[in-house]
């Protein structure tokens, strides 16, 4: 099958390859991009972990992966085949010498049947603990020495805290270039966030509504109906506030309020990113309980199914304070959106698993129709669904029928599955294609991550200074506390209910 001969040949390293993100998203991944012939003609992947395995027990594995979990479900047997001769395992651990000689004599092997130096790319597919220790080791090795051909892709979360987010950027930027380090949220590689831009810039018909004139305040989301799994140490460790606050929900509130930028030039558009959340009014811990709060599931009963409580879940105090759920209020303050209010939540154990942004428009200034035709007024409002259903909707007035004037609500849909009939890539597929042909739009620079964590500092501080008293405060099932209902509240508005659960208001 032909393969994009306008990428130099490349050579991929995955660092814990025998984990779970290899096997579920890497290699389906770049497995479909083979198929889609985005992927350069000399490509290699080289797996390095710990466990003892050869070549075709690693490519077993992964075929396995590929098999389950990719978009166009089971691979069929010759693409696989062609595939898979590009896949390489190393054992051993890179901290170690030994390992790490290893990868050197592969990397040697491969470059030389090609006849020349390869693009490198390093994925740290590790826990937290270890990506400070496997960047040293490929440092120590030499072999991610080119700042213009070698890249490390350096998975979230990235640091715990601003104190830790800022002491692993100054190891990091001691060790590669700043434009060599691909900090990954895998949230930016989904086609509908990343639909965010072109529906902003590029359409006409938003962009001047798009500020304090005409915009009574924002909503974002995202919900989960899924507990904790198998990943109650680390999240009881983390919560949802550090898991997705810090990264998914801000990531879309810059997206959603960016200005302009002048062109699609990496830096271009995540100066301005930076620049929203260099704007957001900084949020003083005595003011934390007006703006955020937080809240932990119990038992309850999710999509019909009789779910533990949080406490209850596998490797999680029994006592935890940790929370699953936050929802908090920002402000961000320039010429754009000064007075809009950004609610943003997120939660598990949620009454649907949803992710949109709702943009809730101003009334008009004067109310020209009788009180009796406008008895069920709602103010416009554009959502962007970023999943499940992929998607735009907009919700207007209009007459209904008949010989009396009275008006309603009626929405306009842009549904993905029903506009384009081509599968959509999951979000790892864009970004690795990305971080293989060294486009670092959509990755994360080290002043983007530590204002994000700026942002959120204050509330994790607070939280942190004063247990919960009523944990857990909200049934599985749910959609969160009573507190989140009364956070919004204050400035007389309301949660919208997503449309997945039928109830489009």
């Amino acid at each position: 099958m032909p393969r994009n001969a306008s990428i130099d040949p490349t050579i991929l390293v995955i660092y814990g390859a025998g984990g779970d993100l290899t096997w579920r998203k890497l290699v389906p991944a770049l497995f479909n991009l083979r198929q889609d012939r985005h992927l350069p003609e000399r490509f290699a992947v080289i797996g390095v972990a710990r466990k003892a395995l050869d070549d075709a027990a690693f490519r077993a594995r992964l075929k396995d992966g590929v098999d389950r979990f990719s978009r166009r479900g089971k691979a069929d047997g010759a693409a696989w085949d062609a595939f898979a001769r590009d896949l390489y395992y190393v054992p051993g651990d890179l901290t170690d010498p030994a390992g790490g000689a290893g990868l050197e004599r592969k990397l040697a092997e491969i470059e030389g049947a090609w006849g020349g130096r390869a693009n490198r790319v390093y994925y740290l597919a590790v826990p937290p603990s270890v990506m400070e220790p496997a960047a040293a080791a490929l440092t120590r090795l030499g072999v991610c020495r080119d700042c213009s051909r070698d890249r490390i892709v350096v998975e979230k979360p990235f640091g715990r805290d601003l104190a830790s987010a800022r002491a692993l950027n100054a190891s990091l930027s001691g060790m590669f270039a700043e434009s060599q380090i691909y900090r990954i949220d895998h949230y930016l590689g989904k086609e509908t966030v990343q639909n965010i831009l072109a529906f902003r810039f590029a359409n006409s018909l938003f962009e001047p509504v798009w500020n304090r004139r005409y915009i009574d305040h924002v909503q974002v989301t995202v919900a989960e109906t899924v507990g904790v799994g198998d990943r109650g140490e680390f999240y009881d460790n983390a919560g949802a506030l550090r898991d997705v606050g810090q990264n998914h929900l801000l990531q879309v509130l810059c997206l959603m309020a960016m200005e302009p930028p002048i062109s699609f030039a990496a830096d271009e558009v995540r100066n301005k990113m930076v620049d929203v959340l260099r704007a957001v009014r900084p949020i003083h811990r005595d003011e934390v309980h007006r703006v955020a709060v937080r809240g932990q599931y119990r038992g309850g009963t999710v999509l019909g199914e009789q779910v533990p409580g949080y406490r209850e879940e596998k490797r999680v105090a029994p006592d935890s304070a940790t929370e699953t759920f936050a929802a908090f209020k920002l402000n961000i303050e320039n010429w754009r959106w000064q007075g809009v209010p950004f609610y943003l939540r997120t939660g598990k154990r949620l009454k649907a698993k949803v992710s949109e942004v709702s943009v809730i428009f101003r009334s008009p200034p004067l109310q020209l129709f009788p009180s009796a035709a406008v008895e069920g007024w709602q103010p416009n409002r554009i959502t962007l669904r970023i999943q499940p259903e992929e998607g735009i909707g907009a919700r207007i007035q209009a007459k209904q029928p008949g010989v009396r004037l009275l008006l309603g609500a009626v929405d306009m849909q842009f549904r993905y599955r029903e506009a384009f009939k081509a599968s959509v890539p999951e979000a790892y597929e864009t970004l690795l294609l990305d971080a293989i042909r060294g486009d670092a739009t959509l990755f994360m620079r080290a002043d983007q991550v530590e204002c994000a964590w700026t942002v959120i500092s204050p509330i994790l501080e607070a939280w942190e200074s004063v247990p919960p008293a009523d944990f857990p405060d909200y049934a599985a099932g749910s959609w969160g506390p009573e507190s989140s209902e009364l956070l919004i509240a204050r400035e007389g508005h309301r949660w919208l209910r997503p449309e997945t659960e039928g109830n489009p208001g």
